[in-house]
């Protein structure tokens, strides 16, 4: 497959988890910041290759295979961002473009060989999940940071929103994965929470608290 090609699956397997009834050409548009009509010509050819099933007004879906091959690209975006992180020091917030250039690495023996180099992680440094060489992807319990009661503590294991924007404002705040929270109080004018951390007390946005994921327990 061709690096456009690859990309667009990936993309096509991001927007299923909120679309999985179908994915619209315009949504795989505005994400890929293309024309819809390219949209189409390349959904042609990834039909042809049996990849994705693409009806005219019902949306886009992947194919048995299509699936398979999606998570194998972001399998590989992911080994990519744990390796950065934990063997070349790059920060958190700067390894997601990195990676989308090493994602696209056809040897299978070489990622397999990171895999087991980095110790089969199952989740890359922003807690999302790492499907295995069988495209498989452990589940985890977790929840948002903004559906948690006054006095309930939590871990932090992901984000929703990686944006290099949001990590920076996270690493200001000292808040990784692996910090525990405790929520002190939640505003009800704007639903703003206060928290506490190993570092101390802050107050965090509504926006903020959406965009992080917790795991009690």
């Amino acid at each position: 497959m061709t690096f456009s090609e690859e990309n667009y699956l990936k993309t096509i397997y991001h927007l299923m988890s909120l679309h999985p009834e179908g994915v619209s050409t315009n949504s795989i548009a505005d994400k890929m910041e293309t024309k819809a009509s390219s949209v189409t010509d390349m959904l042609k050819k990834l039909s042809e290759k049996n990849l994705v099933s693409y009806k005219r007004y019902q949306g886009v879906l992947l194919t048995d295979s299509g699936l398979h091959e999606a998570k194998m690209i972001v399998r590989k975006h992911r080994l990519w961002e744990v390796f950065l992180v934990e063997h070349l020091d790059f920060k958190w917030d700067e390894v997601h473009d990195i990676a989308e250039q090493l994602e696209h690495i056809q040897s299978e023996k070489l990622i397999d060989r990171l895999a087991d180099f980095l110790g089969n992680p199952t989740q890359d440094p922003h807690g999302d999940p790492i499907p295995d060489a069988d495209g498989k992807i452990a589940k985890t319990e977790k929840q948002l940071l903004s559906e948690l009661k006054v006095g309930e503590k939590a871990i932090c294991v992901g984000v929703k929103d990686s944006s290099s924007e949001f990590l920076k404002y996270l690493d200001k705040q000292q808040i990784s994965l692996g910090t525990t929270i405790e929520v002190l109080e939640k505003e009800d004018f704007d639903q703003s929470l206060h928290i506490r951390t190993k570092q101390g007390e802050v107050v965090v946005s509504q926006k903020i608290a959406g965009n992080l994921f917790v795991r009690k327990g």
